[in-house]
């Protein structure tokens, strides 16, 4: 690694930290700004306002709001989250359990959206303008088109209800096999599969397409060498970093785009966590999801910046 790209990555890395500190303000500037107040919805429409007055004491919300901010960071960077307002549990004990029920489920989708994206994607360019092409598509694009929500409801009426071959409730437990875990989430591994397909595979397509359209891929074509040939060996390996940058985009969208997927199917994951407090108004567990779920997007938006650059050929052999 020559210095300039060392330069650049260093760079990617401090804007992405910059990002996580100003999305930090973000998150709790709106979420001090909700209408409605906090104690107030804990102790319901009948406290008296001695008892309200003393939850607020207690919950810290009559201190300055810039003080409570720098107390929430300090208490983030030493690993505590802080506890939830309507169950007194820890929030980082509580979210590790969801946030490892979520990578779970993001990754065996993201173990068979990639592959099968970029197998689509070579397929289609190979039978440019034919039927194989056409067909892929058109059916990833008929899957982009239908909301998330509603192909959960589909697949959970047709596939759960009508033929029996898997739950519709998604639940998980420490009992279970690897086995039982993975048919338990088949459902909503498949939801997530149709929504990121479609992109990466059409990126995955317009990317070959772009570099098809190079002098050496012309060259090595006039020589003779076949078509998956030219394209695997010569025109896969400098698409590389615009396929990658897809890929983890839509690896972030698995991790922060579950939430509507996880409320469907209840799934024990991060996303339905989020939501359940939410009604319940409380306030630290909305700011901790929402902190890790805008963290976990930049720094996978931040190693895709990194990838990109060090697999441009012209940085890493300057002239």
């Amino acid at each position: 690694m020559n210095a300039y790209i060392a330069k650049l990555v260093a760079q990617r890395i401090a804007l992405g930290l910059l990002l996580i500190f100003l999305v930090s303000i973000m998150i709790f500037l709106g979420t001090q700004i909700l209408p409605g107040d906090v104690a107030q919805a804990i102790l319901g429409q009948t406290a008296t306002p001695e008892s309200l007055a003393n939850l607020r004491e207690e919950l810290g919300l009559n201190v300055p709001a810039t003080q409570r901010y720098v107390t929430w960071l300090a208490g983030i960077l030493h690993g505590d989250l802080g506890t939830s307002l309507s169950n007194g549990r820890d929030i980082a004990s509580a979210i590790s359990e969801r946030l490892g029920n979520t990578l779970f489920l993001a990754s065996w989708a993201a173990l068979i959206s990639v592959p099968l994206a970029i197998i689509l994607g070579l397929v289609s360019v190979l039978y440019r303008g034919r039927w194989p092409d056409k067909l892929i598509s058109a059916a990833t694009l008929s899957a982009i088109s239908v909301p998330e929500f509603m192909m959960s409801y589909i697949l959970m009426y047709y596939v759960a209800v009508q033929l029996g071959w898997a739950p519709s409730v998604a639940m998980l437990n420490d009992r279970m096999s690897l086995l039982e875990k993975l048919h338990a989430i088949s459902l909503p591994v498949a939801v997530l599969v149709m929504v990121v397909l479609a992109h990466m595979m059409r990126m995955t397509r317009a990317a070959l397409l772009n570099v098809m359209q190079s002098a050496y891929i012309e060259t090595a074509e006039l020589k003779g060498i076949r078509r998956s040939a030219v394209i695997w060996r010569h025109a896969f390996p400098n698409s590389i970093a615009p396929i990658v940058n897809v890929v983890m985009l839509n690896m972030a969208y698995l991790v922060v785009g579950v939430v509507v997927v996880e409320v469907v199917f209840v799934y024990p994951g991060m996303g339905q966590y989020l939501v359940d407090h939410v009604s319940k108004r409380d306030v630290p567990v909305v700011q901790a999801c929402g902190l890790i779920f805008a963290a976990v997007y930049i720094v996978l938006n931040m190693v895709a910046d990194i990838v990109s650059i060090l697999a441009n050929p012209r940085l890493r052999h300057p002239k």
